[in-house]
C-alpha cells in the first residue's frame, strides 16, 4: 500500500511538473513573439479610432485657450503657455514632456523710443508721423502687452532722404529700376509693398541696391479681398493694420550668433553686430492708411501698370516728392534692440515598442506676434488634439511600433529658432534615427481646399490617406478629402490627381528637410489660388488675428481644422506604425525627371550660350535614369520581402529612411552652407518658394546679364556635375544589399 501511495504521488508530481513546464512554454513563447503582434489585436483599427477620437470642439477649445493673451517669444506669457502645454501632454498620457531651453538673439521695440516714419520739411520739422500702434479690435482694448508693429532685427537708425517706390522689392523690380528706368537707389530710402516674396529678401535687395532704409506696407490689392469688409465686420485688413515679421536672411543658420550650433550656455557667440543674416539698414512696416499719405506726394516717373495697387495714389516712383513739395524728405526712426533671450521648446515622447530608435516627429510653433489666431495657433491647437488622441490610446495600452516625438517650438517668428536649435543639438541622433518630420504650423491660410507640400517619398501616402478622410467642404458631403482636393486644385501635370507643392521654407520643417535630409511634409487649408489674388490671408501677423476671426469667418464649425488634424495624425500613425515605412522612391524618380526637364528648359532659353560653352545635361538625365531603375528594383524586392524576417525588414526600412538623406551635400549650396539638399531648397530670391535643383537654378537666374559669361556657364556646369553625382549616389543606396 505504501508502495502504491508513493507511485501515485510520483505520477501526480510528474503530471504537475509537465503541466507547469507546458504553461511555462506557452508563456515564454508569448514573450518571445515579435512584439508588433502584441501591440494591437488584428481586429482593431487604431488609426480609425484615433481619427474618430479627434473632435472639432476640442480644437476650438484649445484655440480659444491659447489665444486669450499675447504670447510673443521670450516673454513670460509664452513660457507659461509652454508649461501649460507640458502639463497637458503628461496628463494626456505621453511618456515624457520636457522643457528644453536655448539662449538666442531676439529683437524688440524700444518702449521709451518708439519706431515710426515721418515726413519732414526743408527745416527738418516733422509735418506727418505714421501711427505708433494698431487700433486693437473690440474686446482687446485693455491689453498692455501688445507689441507695436515692427520688423524684428532691423538695424537702428534715423536716416532721412528722398523716397523711391520699388513695387514688391523683388530682384526683378530693382533690375527694372536700374536697367530700364535708370533710377539709382543709392543713398535713398525705398518703400515696397508686402507680398510675392519673403520680406527679408526685400530688405536684402534694398541693401544690394544701396538704399539706406526701407519702408514696408500692405497694399489693399494684396491684403484685401474684393467685396469683404475690414475686420471686425469682415476678414479684410483694416487701414491701420500692420504686418509684423522678422527681416533676417539666415539661410538656415539658426540663431544669428551661434550659426550651425545650438545656442546653449557653452556655445561660442559672435558679437551682436557680427551675427549672421542681420540687416545693415533700418526697416519699418506701416499700414496702408499711412502709406497712402506718403505715396500721394510722390513725384518722378510714372510706374508700369503692374506696379499699381489699390490706393488712391498715382504710384509715382520718385525719387522724391512732387514739385510743389519737392523740398520734403522722409525720415525713419527705428530704435529696436537686439538681445539674447531664453526661449523654451516643449518636447514630448511616446516610446516605440518595436523600433524605439526610429523617430517620427510632429512639430509646430506656439509663439505669435500678438494673439496668433491663425498663425500659429490653428496649428498649435491641432497639434494639441492629435497629442491628446495618441495619448489616450497609450493609456489604453497601445504603443506605436516606432517612437513619436511631439514638439511645441518657440521663436519660429524670429527665424525658425526653436526648431533649428533643437535640430542642431540633436543632429547626430536625428541623422541616425529620424524617419520623418510632419509640420504643424497654421492649419489654415484660407478655407477653400487642402494644400500639401512634401517630399516625393510621401506623395502616394498622402493621396491614400486623403481618400479615407471625409471632406469638410460644402458640396462634397459624403465624399473624401481627396475628391474635393482633386476637383478644386488638380495637378498641373496630371489633372487626375491633386496638386502637391515642393517644400520651400518659412516654417519649422526647414532644418529637418533642407539641412538634415529628413523626409518632411506639411498640410493645411488654403485659398483658391486661381481666383484669390490677395497675398496670404489679409490680417497676417497683425493684432486682428484673434480667435473670433477664425470662429466667425475662416472655419466656424472647425471642420477644416479637424480634417487637417486627421491628415497630420494619419501621417504620423502610418509612419510610426507600418512595419515597412510607407515611402515610395519610384515617385521620387518621376519627380526628378520632371524637375530636370524643367531646369533644362530654363537653360535652353540661352541655347546659343549653352552650345558656345559646351553645357550639357546628358549626365544628369543619365543619373536620373539610373535612379529610376534602382527605385523600380527596390520596389520589386519590396513585393517579395519576407515580412516575418526582422532583419530583412530592418534593411529595407533603412534604405527607405536614408533615401532622402542621400540627396544631402555636406558642403551645402553655394553661399548657403546650411541648405544642403541638392534637389530642394528655398529660392535665393524668395525664401517662401521651393526650387528644384537649386544649385543649377541659382546659376541660371539672370545669367544673360552676367558680366563674365564664361565663368557663369562654368558654374552651371559645376552645379550640373554636383547634381549628377548626388542623384547617382542616391541611386546606389537603393541597390540590393550585397
Amino acid at each position: 500500500m505504501a508502495r502504491k501511495r508513493s507511485t501515485r504521488r510520483t505520477c501526480l508530481l510528474i503530471c504537475l511538473t509537465m503541466t507547469l513546464l507546458f504553461l511555462l512554454g506557452i508563456l515564454v513563447g508569448w514573450l518571445i513573439k515579435p512584439s508588433e503582434e502584441r501591440i494591437t489585436p488584428p481586429t482593431q483599427n487604431i488609426r480609425e479610432e484615433l481619427l474618430s477620437e479627434m473632435k472639432a470642439e476640442n480644437i476650438r477649445h484649445f484655440l480659444r485657450d491659447f489665444t486669450k493673451i499675447p504670447h510673443l517669444a521670450g516673454t513670460e506669457q509664452n513660457l507659461q503657455l509652454a508649461k501649460r502645454i507640458q502639463k497637458q501632454w503628461l496628463d494626456f498620457g505621453l511618456d515624457s514632456a520636457k522643457l528644453v531651453h536655448y539662449d538666442v538673439l531676439l529683437s524688440y521695440p524700444n518702449s521709451s523710443d518708439p519706431n515710426y516714419i515721418s515726413i519732414i520739411d526743408e527745416h527738418g520739422e516733422e509735418i506727418y508721423n505714421t501711427s505708433l500702434f494698431e487700433p486693437p479690435p473690440m474686446g482687446y482694448e485693455n491689453f498692455t502687452d501688445i507689441v507695436p508693429p515692427y520688423n524684428a532685427f532691423s538695424a537702428q537708425g534715423d536716416p532721412e532722404g528722398d523716397l523711391v517706390y520699388v513695387n514688391y522689392g523683388r530682384t526683378e523690380d530693382f533690375f527694372h529700376l536700374e536697367r530700364n528706368m535708370k533710377i539709382n537707389c543709392t543713398g535713398k530710402i525705398v518703400i515696397a509693398r508686402y507680398g510675392k516674396i519673403f520680406r527679408g529678401n526685400k530688405v536684402k535687395n534694398a541693401i544690394l541696391s544701396g538704399a539706406k532704409g526701407i519702408i514696408l506696407y500692405s497694399d489693399p490689392v494684396d491684403y484685401c479681398a474684393p467685396g469683404v469688409e475690414p475686420y471686425p465686420n469682415g476678414w479684410n485688413l483694416p487701414s491701420g493694420g500692420v504686418q509684423r515679421g522678422n527681416v533676417l536672411n539666415l539661410n538656415g543658420a539658426g540663431d544669428p550668433l551661434t550659426p550651425g550650433y545650438p545656442a546653449k550656455e557653452f556655445t561660442y557667440r559672435y558679437e551682436a553686430d557680427e551675427g549672421v543674416g542681420l540687416p545693415s539698414i533700418p526697416v519699418h512696416p506701416i499700414g496702408y492708411r499711412d502709406a497712402e499719405e506718403i505715396l500721394k506726394l510722390m513725384g518722378g516717373a510714372s510706374p508700369p501698370s503692374t506696379w499699381k495697387g489699390n490706393l488712391d495714389v498715382p504710384y509715382n516712383i520718385g525719387p522724391g516728392f512732387l514739385q510743389n513739395v519737392s523740398t520734403r524728405k522722409v525720415r525713419m526712426h527705428v530704435h529696436s534692440n537686439n538681445e539674447v533671450t531664453r526661449i523654451y521648446d516643449v518636447i514630448g515622447t511616446i516610446r516605440g515598442a518595436v523600433e524605439p530608435d526610429r523617430y517620427i516627429i510632429l512639430g509646430g510653433h506656439r509663439d505669435s506676434w500678438v494673439f496668433g489666431g491663425i498663425d500659429p495657433t490653428t496649428g498649435a491647437a491641432v497639434l494639441q488634439e492629435i497629442t491628446r488622441s495618441f495619448g489616450k490610446k497609450v493609456k489604453e495600452g497601445w504603443r506605436p511600433r516606432r517612437t513619436i516625438i511631439f514638439a511645441s517650438w518657440d521663436a519660429e517668428e524670429f527665424g525658425l529658432l526653436g526648431s533649428t536649435e533643437w535640430a542642431e543639438e540633436n543632429a547626430k541622433i536625428l541623422h541616425e534615427r529620424a524617419v520623418a518630420y510632419i509640420n504643424s504650423d497654421s492649419s489654415l491660410e484660407g478655407n477653400y481646399t487642402l494644400r500639401v507640400d512634401c517630399t516625393p517619398l510621401m506623395h502616394r501616402l498622402v493621396y491614400n490617406l486623403t481618400k479615407e478622410i471625409s471632406s469638410p467642404d460644402s458640396g462634397f458631403e459624403g465624399k473624401s478629402l481627396y475628391e474635393s482636393w482633386r476637383e478644386k486644385d488638380p495637378s498641373i501635370e496630371n489633372k487626375a490627381i491633386p496638386r502637391i507643392n515642393k517644400l520651400g521654407s518659412g516654417s519649422d520643417f526647414e532644418a529637418y528637410f533642407q539641412r538634415l535630409g529628413i523626409a518632411s511634409a506639411r498640410a493645411r487649408y488654403t485659398k483658391n489660388r486661381k481666383t484669390d489674388k490677395y497675398s496670404s490671408y489679409p490680417v497676417y501677423h497683425t493684432v486682428y488675428e484673434t480667435f473670433e476671426l477664425v470662429d466667425r469667418y475662416y472655419d466656424p464649425g472647425f471642420k477644416r481644422q479637424l480634417a487637417v488634424a486627421q491628415l497630420r495624425g494619419s501621417l504620423v500613425y502610418e509612419l510610426a506604425n507600418a512595419p515597412v515605412i510607407p515611402f515610395n522612391v519610384q515617385d521620387y524618380g518621376d519627380s526628378l525627371k520632371s524637375y530636370a526637364i524643367s531646369i533644362y528648359s530654363l537653360a535652353k532659353k540661352n541655347k546659343s550660350q549653352m552650345e558656345t560653352f559646351g553645357v550639357s545635361f546628358d549626365s544628369l538625365f543619365s543619373a536620373i535614369h539610373n535612379f529610376t531603375e534602382a527605385s523600380d528594383g527596390l520596389h520589386q524586392r519590396l513585393e517579395h520581402l519576407d515580412r516575418h524576417n526582422p532583419l530583412a525588414v530592418r534593411i529595407m526600412n533603412d534604405q527607405l529612411m536614408f533615401a532622402e538623406r542621400a540627396f544631402i551635400d555636406p558642403l551645402g549650396l553655394p553661399g548657403r552652407q546650411f541648405y544642403r539638399h541638392v534637389i530642394f531648397a528655398p529660392s535665393s530670391h524668395n525664401k517662401y518658394a521651393g526650387e528644384s535643383f537649386p544649385g543649377i537654378y541659382d546659376t541660371l537666374f539672370d545669367i544673360e546679364n552676367k558680366v563674365d559669361q564664361y565663368q557663369a556657364w562654368e558654374e552651371v556646369k559645376r552645379q550640373i556635375s554636383v547634381a549628377t553625382f548626388t542623384v547617382q549616389a542616391a541611386a546606389e543606396t537603393l541597390q540590393e544589399v550585397a
